[in-house]
């Protein structure tokens, strides 16, 4: 099961490298033009591009950009193994 998770975690992670790495450059550029050197023209084209509205993806782009961080999340909590259920091995050693 783990190794399957690893699977998975790596092709998700993978899949989605770029998308999170442009959604993360533009949007910290973002707000440094816009908020710091007030250049409104250049924050509203980095926007531009953090939503992919250039491509008019804007409406579908968040949502997978949230659901591929949310699939992640699952296999990597899953390889933790914060959610495995611990063997009475402690107990039947003590005895």
């Amino acid at each position: 099961m783990n190794r399957t998770f690893r699977k998975y975690h790596r092709q998700i992670a993978i899949i989605l490298c770029f998308p999170l790495f442009l959604t993360v450059l533009t949007g910290m550029c973002f707000t440094i033009v816009h908020e710091w050197f007030h250049q409104r023209e250049l924050g509203e084209f980095l926007l531009h591009i953090h939503t992919l509205e250039i491509i008019h993806l804007e409406k579908i782009y968040p949502l997978l950009n949230g659901l591929g961080l949310i699939g992640l999340l699952i296999t990597g909590f899953s390889m933790t193994g914060l959610f495995r259920q611990r063997t009475d091995d402690t107990k039947s050693k003590a005895s």
